[in-house]
């Protein structure tokens, strides 16, 4: 991944953590809308102008592709790149809870 990338992605904002978090497997905007709204109980919703800004971001970034059309949506999956972004920003998350709890986490 370039230094670009990471100076855009690292640390992600919560929906554009979400959005490429459920892009591992192939899924268009509504869908990501959807689970992103059930793994949160509701805490979480994502407008559709932030949904498809960011859906058109990242892909433009190389940190997820078009998949396919299915009832006229789009799919998009996630890329390599996204996937070592998505690590990156997990990695960073855990390390803030440890912290968090007392424990001290190397880098």
């Amino acid at each position: 991944m370039n230094d670009k990338i990471r100076r855009i992605y690292a640390p992600m904002t919560e929906s554009g953590f979400y959005i490429l978090y459920c892009l591992q497997s192939p899924q268009h905007g509504y869908g990501i809308s959807r689970q992103v709204k059930e793994m949160t109980g509701g805490t979480v919703t994502i407008s559709a102008g932030t949904m498809y800004g960011t859906l058109s971001k990242m892909e433009k970034d190389g940190l997820i592709r078009f998949h396919s059309e299915e009832e006229k949506r789009k799919l998009y999956c996630i890329t390599d790149v996204g996937r070592e972004v998505l690590e990156i920003e997990i990695k960073r998350i855990e390390r803030l809870y440890k912290n968090s709890k007392g424990e001290m986490v190397n880098a």
